[in-house]
C-alpha cells in the first residue's frame, strides 16, 4: 500500500505539476535573463575566483564545493544508470534539456538568496526560507520548505546515498545480501557521525582534497572509455535522439518514458529549482549578489554536463545490457566499466562512490543544518545537535538496507515538494535577481568593479545585509 502511495504521488506530481513549473520556469528565466548561462560564461569563471574582502568569509569557490559536494554524488552515477535503464537512452537528452533550462533557475534563486541574505556571528547566512518569508509576510510557507529540506536531505536523499553506496559492493565475492548492507552502512554511518561530532576535521579535508581530483579523474576514465569504444559513438546518439522524440512511445507510458525520468534523475543530480543550493550560496562573501548566481550556474554544468554525461556514455557505448531492475542497476554500471577496463573498472567505481557519497552526506547535512537554523530561530544547541546527528547517523544505516525503489520514491516526492514551493515563489521575485544581473552587467560595461546597493533595484522589503 505505501508502495502504491508513493507511485500515484510520483506521478501526479512529475506528470503534471513539475514539468510545467521547471521546463516552463527555465525558459522563461533563459528568456528573461537573455540566456545568462551561456551568454556569461566568462563571468561564471571571473566570479568562481573572487575572494572575500576581509580574506574570512566564505569564498565564492568554497561555496561552490558545498554545492557541488551534495549535487555531485551517487546520483551522478547510479542516478543516472537508473534513468538509462528504466526510461531509456532517451533519458540522457531530458537530462541535457532540464540542465541547460534549470541552469538559468539556479542562477534566479542563488541570487535571491544572496539578496535576502542575513548577518550572522560566523558570517553570512540565508536561502529560500529567508525570501519566502519575505514575500509571505510570514513563516509558514517557509517553515514547510524547511521541513520538506530536512526531509529531503536528512531522509531521503542520506538514505538513498547509503544505498547506493553499499549496492556498488554486490559484484564482490565478499558480499553477503543478509549481512553486507548492514555492516557496510554501520561503517558509513559511523564515519558520518564522527565528522558530524566533531571529531572528523581530518577525514573532511581529506575527502574535500580527493573529491575534485577524483571527479576530474572519473571523467577522464569516461574519456578513454568513449575513445575505446569510439565505433559505438555513433549508435549511442543515434539512440539517444531517436528515443528522446519517439512521441508514440512516451505518450504511450508517460509515467515510464525518457521525459519522466530524464526530469527525475536530472532534477535530482543538479538540484536546479529545488531550492537548496541557495543555502550555500547565501553563505559566500561576494561583492554583488549576481557573482554568486553565476557561480551556482557552474556548479550545474558541472554536474550534469560534465559527471552526469560521463556515466551515461560510459555506460551506453559498453554494449552491456541494461537491466529493469533498480536494485540491480549498480551492478550494471559495474559489468559496463568492466567490459572495457577490466577487473579496474568495478574497483575505480566502488573508489569513485566511496568518495562521492561521503562528501554528499555531509553536503546534504549542511543543508539539514541550515533549515533547522531558521525553524528554531537560532543557533543550534549542543543538545540539539547530539540527538539530530544520531537520528542523522542511524537513518544512515537504515537506508542501506531498505528498497531502491522505496528510497527513490520518497527522495522524488520531497524533493518535488520543495521545487513546487520554491519555483513559483522565485517566479514572482526573479524579477530583483533580473534587476540584480542588469545592474551587475551595467558596471562591468562601464569598466567598474561591481558593487550592490539594494535601493538599486527597487526592493521591497527590508534585507540587513546590502544597506549603505
Amino acid at each position: 500500500m505505501i508502495d502504491n502511495i508513493i507511485e500515484f504521488a510520483n506521478d501526479a506530481l512529475y506528470t503534471y505539476v513539475l514539468i510545467i513549473l521547471l521546463v516552463l520556469g527555465g525558459i522563461y528565466f533563459s528568456v528573461r535573463t537573455k540566456f545568462v548561462q551561456f551568454r556569461l560564461l566568462r563571468e561564471q569563471f571571473r566570479a568562481v575566483t573572487e575572494k572575500p574582502a576581509d580574506g574570512k568569509g566564505v569564498s565564492s569557490f568554497q561555496a561552490l564545493m558545498v554545492s557541488t559536494a551534495s549535487r555531485v554524488g551517487t546520483g551522478n552515477i547510479i542516478g543516472v544508470a537508473t534513468a538509462i535503464c528504466l526510461g531509456g537512452f532517451g533519458s540522457m537528452f531530458w537530462m541535457w534539456v532540464i540542465a541547460l533550462l534549470g541552469a538559468a533557475s539556479a542562477f534566479i534563486e542563488s541570487t535571491l538568496a544572496q539578496i535576502y541574505k542575513k548577518r550572522g556571528s560566523d558570517g553570512s547566512y540565508g536561502g529560500p526560507a529567508y525570501y519566502i518569508e519575505a514575500f509571505t509576510g510570514g513563516k509558514k510557507l517557509a517553515i514547510a520548505f524547511s521541513i520538506f529540506l530536512i526531509l529531503t536531505y536528512g531522509v531521503g536523499f542520506n538514505m538513498l546515498a547509503s544505498f547506493n553506496l553499499q549496492s556498488t559492493f554486490s559484484s564482490y565475492g565478499f558480499y553477503s545480501e543478509k549481512s553486507s548492507p548492514w555492516i557496510i552502512g554501520g561503517i558509513i554511518a559511523i564515519l558520518v557521525a564522527v565528522c558530524l561530532f566533531g571529531g572528523g576535521k581530518r577525514i573532511i579535508k581529506t575527502t574535500s582534497l580527493l573529491v575534485p581530483f577524483m571527479g576530474m579523474a572519473y571523467i577522464l576514465v569516461a574519456v578513454i572509455i568513449m575513445i575505446m569504444n569510439a565505433d559505438m559513438l555513433p549508435w549511442v546518439f543515434k539512440r539517444i535522439f531517436s528515443e528522446a522524440f519517439d512521441f508514440r512511445a512516451i505518450f504511450g507510458g508517460f509515467t515510464g518514458s525518457c521525459i519522466m525520468y530524464g526530469i527525475k534523475r536530472g532534477l535530482f543530480s543538479n538540484e536546479a529549482g529545488v531550492g537548496s543550493a541557495p543555502n550555500a550560496s547565501a553563505s559566500a562573501e561576494v561583492a554583488h549578489p549576481a557573482k554568486q548566481g553565476l557561480v551556482q550556474v557552474l556548479s550545474v554544468f558541472i554536474d550534469t554536463m560534465l559527471v552526469c554525461t560521463a556515466t551515461g556514455f560510459m555506460c551506453m557505448v559498453s554494449g552491456v545490457p541494461t537491466v529493469s531492475d533498480a536494485n540491480a542497476v549498480a551492478g550494471y554500471v559495474q559489468a559496463a566499466m568492466k567490459a572495457t577496463l577490466g577487473d579496474f573498472g568495478p574497483i575505480f567505481l566502488t573508489a569513485a562512490m566511496v568518495l562521492f557519497a561521503f562528501t554528499t552526506l555531509l553536503g546534504n547535512l549542511f543543508y539539514v543544518d541550515k533549515a533547522f537554523r531558521y525553524i528554531r530561530g537560532r543557533e543550534l544547541s549542543h543538545k540539539f545537535n547530539a540527538v539530530y546527528y544520531t537520528v542523522a547517523s542511524l537513518l544512515i544505516l537504515v537506508g542501506a538496507v531498505l528498497s531502491a525503489d522505496l528510497l527513490w520514491g520518497i527522495a522524488d516526492i520531497t524533493m518535488g515538494l520543495m521545487a513546487v514551493i520554491n519555483m513559483p515563489i522565485i517566479l514572482i521575485l526573479g524579477k530583483y535577481a533580473i534587476r540584480a544581473l542588469n545592474d551587475f552587467m551595467a558596471q562591468r560595461k562601464a569598466g567598474k568593479e561591481p558593487t550592490f546597493r539594494v535601493k538599486d533595484i527597487g526592493l521591497p522589503h527590508k534585507v540587513d545585509y546590502w544597506q549603505e
